[in-house]
């Protein structure tokens, strides 16, 4: 065989980090709780050598992917307009007039996530200012049987193929959280039938939280929440409100992309 015939070697974990890996783990470094940072905090954070970081952000900046910011770095508007292009960036623009709406009605944190694999991602959050200090914030994820959002999405998806997926036992992050993948199971069926999801003090201690999903052809593709106090009772009708709010988000967003949900959202579990 001739060197023509020879096939291209496919990188792999072995191969030494490329130059747009080590700029996705630069990328990486930047969170909702540090979102303007130094080059020392950034080569801390990445792990990769100051002088690596200089050359990385130099470029970065050029391209109008990371900004310059009081002394430090910060995601570029570049970026942020091209994160917003994504379905679930377009989700999240097209629902914040019915966040809001929601919000201003119930006086309780306001969420939307949508699922990665095992995990709700948290897309937007609107706060009250006597709320609670909580783990939750725009980026953060969570495993998904532990919140109202993620049962919302997870009762959507195939059961059977669920329980052989998930992990046993489920992580904890209370000791009110659901650790039996039977009883989670049972739970996403009641989720199913009564089209809103339920979690207390699973995700925090002295949190509770209302979901209902984003559906789109009958899938969902992600979902809204209300957060509140365990002192607190829930707004009347919470329920009807989170399933009107998230019907009327699941409409424009059908309207809006158009090609089905499988196009957009693929599943992903």
């Amino acid at each position: 065989m001739t060197s023509a015939d020879t096939p291209p070697r496919e990188s792999g974990a072995g191969d030494p980090p490329s130059i747009l890996s080590k700029a996705f783990d630069l990328l990486r470094a930047f969170n909702p709780y540090a979102r303007v940072m130094t080059l020392s905090e950034l080569a801390r954070a990445s792990g990769l050598p100051k002088s690596t970081v200089h050359r990385l952000l130099a470029r970065l900046v050029e391209l109008g992917v990371v900004e310059h910011h009081r002394g430090g770095y910060k995601i570029g508007l570049d970026m942020l307009q091209l994160c917003a292009s994504t379905p679930a960036g377009y989700m999240r623009d097209l629902a914040m007039p019915y966040l809001t709406k929601l919000h201003r009605w119930c006086g309780h944190t306001v969420h939307m996530a949508v699922l990665r694999h095992y995990d709700v991602v948290y897309l937007e959050k609107l706060s009250v200012s006597e709320s609670p200090t909580s783990i939750t914030s725009v980026g953060a994820r969570l495993p998904a049987h532990c919140t109202a959002l993620g049962k919302a999405l997870l009762a959507h998806e195939n059961l059977d193929d669920l329980r052989d997926f998930l992990p046993r036992p489920l992580p904890a992050l209370t000791p009110r959280s659901i650790t039996g993948v039977e009883v989670l199971i049972d739970e996403l069926r009641q989720v199913r039938a009564d089209g809103v999801a339920r979690e207390c003090e699973e995700a925090q201690l002295g949190l509770a939280c209302l979901a209902a999903p984003i559906c789109m052809n009958g899938f969902a593709v992600g979902a809204i929440s209300v957060g509140f106090p365990m002192e607190f009772a829930p707004p009347p009708n919470l329920a009807g409100a989170l399933r009107a709010t998230a019907a009327q988000i699941g409409s424009d967003v059908d309207a809006g992309l158009g090609g089905g949900r499988e196009r957009w959202f693929p599943r992903e579990i």
